[in-house]
């Protein structure tokens, strides 16, 4: 079958399509019945069915002939070490420390923050904790004291397992002192923690709290699997929390193995044995979804990636993770190729390795803007897939499904809507938009397996947050369009579509002409509060290394270039070089705090921030326009 009937078999029997799904994952007690409904607009699925996840990652793979494969394959340019771990090995591993959780307490049902850099001994926190039916809520490892402080109080963990330190290029990070910090902050205390000690740096532990990785597990009876209802929570995830309180993203266990197991093949096109790349992190969903369980549940072997697209050591380290490992598709945010693309225009680099065995490149995270992919396309010989979804969805709303039919690419957009989400664009009262026309992006209900069911203790502010607004529909944040094709097109966030004089302008399509001029590496518009005409769109860029214009040439171009592909319309007239672009560390852009920079608004500084210090230097940049002032 092709893209569109098995589109239209989800839409023809929703039930039948998600129940064939089912069938692909080994159920203590298979379900009787897809969608409950019971609760709407609260959607459920599989609530009846028992389940473990760590089985179907791990334990399934050792029965059925998998248990010398490799599973996790970890690289850390920046430490210099290289390991495997066959999916055996993971099974002791994981099976191990689950006992150890399990002899301090853990049963089904608590939680357990996770606090760890990108070693594999996250995956395996991870899957111990699925192993006994622990709730785990992984925190980006060196997330300030005072962010871990309010997501140990809102998931009221009993235990907590961490690393001693991150690495980052150049510096080392101390993760224990913020560990200490905000569980001083904290009103909630752990029981307990277990931290793993790494040589970078090690650090002291605390007698009758602390524990060591490896002393902990000194002992143990291996730990079981327990079987886990349909609806269990598998894991709670915060939102970066750049606006108020985070958000605790709740996954269902059942569900989220349906659609992730149905993803690998259809979407990533991978069987299992083969190495899938998602070069992100375990504090993200994507590293939940595509370096832990997604891979694993399929028998796919990930990659532990700890290092960055530049500087370790070079703009060629990704070249050189997909020939050593034979990467067949890699899965990266549109920021990493936009950082070797400034660092290595010409793609020089990749001259040096043989990537014969990659078949796609994967983008998501941030707008894939038309230059990057068409500068991916050209240096890496692969098709390049925009594909777009939310740390809520914890998969693809809208892509290209090469595992099932690769679509024709149109540039700038994601491509389509996968089964299970029917994706609509509706204006301000609710009512449909009209095939190539900009507004809201919504999904009607339910919304499929693996979703977000609701917010972790905060059921009025998931309605307030995702249902209320669009009666009868999930409300995405997200703005844009639907073409005659069906193809979609994701403009930009709610909160970035301007109004100019009555017009209401895409700060994303602005981008995407700024993106497309020679000398710019990144980009971001934002809109700015003018007095005659409510809003001005104002351009942010980056130039690529070893450009010979003047910014001002450049800044004259930009203008230029907007004026004639959106039109006068737009009133592009504010555009300045900088050399870096405030974002968090996932990559996305932090347009909002620009804008109230420029405004001269009060922010708070975002949780998430890759590095404070660039907030100064977009303020001195702006002040010059008689922007960010006092």
């Amino acid at each position: 079958m092709g893209y569109s009937e098995v589109y239209k078999s989800w839409q023809d029997d929703p039930e039948a399509f998600w129940m064939d799904q089912a069938n692909a994952i080994d159920w203590v007690k298979p379900p009787s019945r897809a969608l409950n409904a019971d609760n709407a607009p609260l959607y459920e699925w599989f609530t009846d069915a028992q389940v473990n996840a760590c089985y179907n990652a791990v334990d399934r793979h050792v029965e059925n002939g998998r248990a010398d494969q490799t599973a996790i394959i970890y690289d850390s340019p920046i430490t210099g070490k290289k390991g495997t771990t066959s999916f055996a090995e993971l099974q002791t591993q994981t099976a191990s420390l689950a006992g150890a959780l399990r002899d301090q307490g853990i049963v089904s049902g608590d939680r357990v923050i996770i606090y760890m850099p990108m070693v594999p001994e996250a995956l395996v926190a991870m899957l111990a904790c699925a192993r006994i039916g622990a709730v785990h809520s992984v925190v980006f490892g060196g997330f300030a004291a005072n962010e871990l402080a309010v997501r140990i109080d809102d998931a009221t963990p009993k235990a907590i397992i961490a690393a001693s330190c991150g690495v980052e290029p150049g510096r080392v990070v101390a993760y224990k002192p913020l560990l200490d910090g905000a569980i001083d902050l904290a009103t909630h205390k752990p029981h307990f923690t277990v931290i793993l000690q790494r040589n970078e740096g090690p650090c002291d532990l605390i007698a009758g709290r602390d524990h060591d990785w490896h002393d902990v597990q000194d002992g143990v009876t291996p730990a079981d699997c327990v079987p886990v209802s349909g609806d269990h929570p598998a894991y709670i995830l915060y939102t970066s929390g750049t606006t108020g309180a985070p958000k605790g993203v709740v996954r269902p266990t059942a569900g989220h193995l349906v659609a992730l197991q149905w993803t690998m093949k259809s979407i990533y096109n991978v069987d299992p044995g083969d190495v899938f790349w998602a070069a992100s992190d375990v504090g993200w969903v994507v590293g939940h979804s595509y370096i832990c369980y997604g891979p694993l549940i399929t028998g796919n072997t990930t990659v532990v990636f700890e290092g960055k697209p530049v500087g370790t050591p070079d703009a060629g380290t990704f070249w050189r993770v997909i020939e050593e490992h034979n990467v067949r598709s890699f899965f990266t945010a549109p920021t990493a190729f936009r950082a070797i693309k400034r660092e290595d225009p010409k793609g020089k680099l990749i001259k040096n390795y043989d990537i014969s065995c990659l078949r796609a490149l994967y983008l998501a995270g941030e707008r894939a803007d038309p230059d990057t992919i068409e500068w991916a396309q050209k240096i890496m010989g692969v098709p390049v897939y925009d594909h777009w979804w939310q740390t809520e969805t914890g998969y693809t709303i809208a892509g290209n499904p090469a595992g099932i039919e690769a679509l024709p690419v149109k540039i700038g957009s994601p491509t389509v809507a996968m089964p299970g989400y029917d994706v609509q664009i509706l204006d301000d009262g609710g009512h449909q938009m009209p095939a190539g026309e900009l507004g809201a992006i919504a999904i009607k209900l339910p919304l499929p397996p693996g979703t977000l069911p609701t917010l972790w203790n905060a059921e009025e502010r998931f309605k307030k947050s995702y249902l209320n607004t669009f009666p009868g529909y999930y409300e995405t944040g997200d703005a844009g369009m639907i073409d005659e094709d069906g193809y979609l097109y994701i403009m930009a966030r709610t909160d970035d579509v301007i109004n100019v004089a009555g017009h209401r302008l895409s700060t994303g399509a602005m981008e995407e002409v700024l993106a497309g001029h020679p000398d710019v590496a990144e980009c971001a518009v934002i809109g700015v509060g003018d007095t005659l005409k409510g809003q001005l769109p104002l351009g942010l860029v980056c130039t690529n290394n070893g450009t010979q214009k003047s910014d001002a040439d450049i800044e004259a171009e930009c203008i230029k270039l907007v004026r004639e592909k959106i039109g006068p319309v737009a009133a592009f007239k504010l555009v300045t070089v900088v050399n870096r672009l405030p974002k968090t560390r996932s990559g996305k852009i932090l347009r909002g705090t620009m804008v109230n920079i420029a405004d001269s608004k009060p922010y708070k500084m975002p949780a998430t921030i890759d590095d404070p210090v660039i907030l100064d230097e977009i303020k001195a940049a702006l002040v010059p326009m008689g922007y960010a002032k006092e």
